[in-house]
């Protein structure tokens, strides 16, 4: 499992990188179509095209220097053709991916459930990366995870149906709840509706009772980032951070001490 991870890690890389791109021209195309004016798209984008290359001398990127984590290290993290430096994120998202692939094979054994979870997992690295770069939560990515939550609830393979679709109700109700009470009170966003459907799609998956303690578990990564952040000037423009991948970090939480030990932790039967 954790040899398919890095391989799937490695994939995801894609994902993060060109997902964001490919729906960017989309939007541009689309706006341009409906206003009927004519502007300049970038390079047509998807996950298979074009080929992965250089972005800075175009070198394209043969079979052998895409290996996952070996070739960065073979590459001594510098692209082959021009020598510009390779950002460390790409190995870093592959040895996560394979470690959380090979938890989840520690977490439910050789059950086929498994690779159902490995699949929530890949999800969710994809979506907190990306929420990171761009502060975006796609539909892409949420709304599968969501209904694919409540078909493998419905197959058996994880909680009761009603445990897994009132999870997903109260998931996303809460936070837009709170989105609409910050509103009303400060005339500001407080968060994006992508943050409502990725919680939503943790409720299908991790049951109603998780609800409260992947937000509590989140706010507190959140909380530690944060003030790390700012102590080291990292903090963008308005002094936030998007709370998808502090989301994906509590569910991943709640995931791998099991939502039966959790319930103990915090007394509930």
């Amino acid at each position: 499992m954790g040899l398919v991870g890095l391989c799937i890690g490695s994939f995801l890389n894609v994902v993060v990188h060109r997902l964001p791109l490919a729906l960017d021209r989309q939007w541009k195309q689309d706006a341009a179509e409906l206003l009927g004016v004519e502007v300049d798209l970038p390079e047509p984008v998807t996950l298979s095209t074009p080929a992965s290359r250089c972005p800075s001398c175009g070198h394209a990127i043969r079979w052998y220097e895409n290996v996952p984590v070996v070739s960065y290290l073979v590459l001594r993290g510098r692209c082959s053709s021009c020598k510009t430096r390779i950002s460390p994120r790409y190995p870093l998202i592959e040895i996560a991916t394979a470690l959380l692939f090979a938890g989840v094979s520690w977490r439910f054994g050789e059950q086929p459930v498994a690779w159902a979870w490995a699949g929530f997992v890949a999800v969710l690295v994809a979506a907190a990366c990306i929420d990171w770069d761009t502060t975006f939560l796609f539909d892409h990515l949420t709304l599968p995870l969501l209904w694919a939550g409540l078909v493998a609830s419905t197959l058996g393979w994880t909680l009761p149906l009603p445990q897994a679709l009132w999870g997903a109700v109260v998931g996303y109700l809460s936070l837009w709840s709170i989105y609409w009470a910050y509103k009303l009170l400060t005339g500001k966003e407080g968060m994006g509706h992508g943050d409502f459907k990725l919680l939503a799609a943790l409720g299908a998956w991790l049951g109603i009772k998780m609800i409260l303690p992947i937000a509590l578990f989140a706010s507190l990564i959140g909380l530690v980032v944060a003030i790390g952040m700012k102590f080291t000037s990292g903090l963008r423009e308005g002094q936030y951070v998007p709370f998808g991948p502090f989301l994906a970090g509590g569910g991943l939480m709640v995931l791998f001490a099991s939502p039966e030990r959790v319930i103990g932790w915090l007394g509930w039967r």
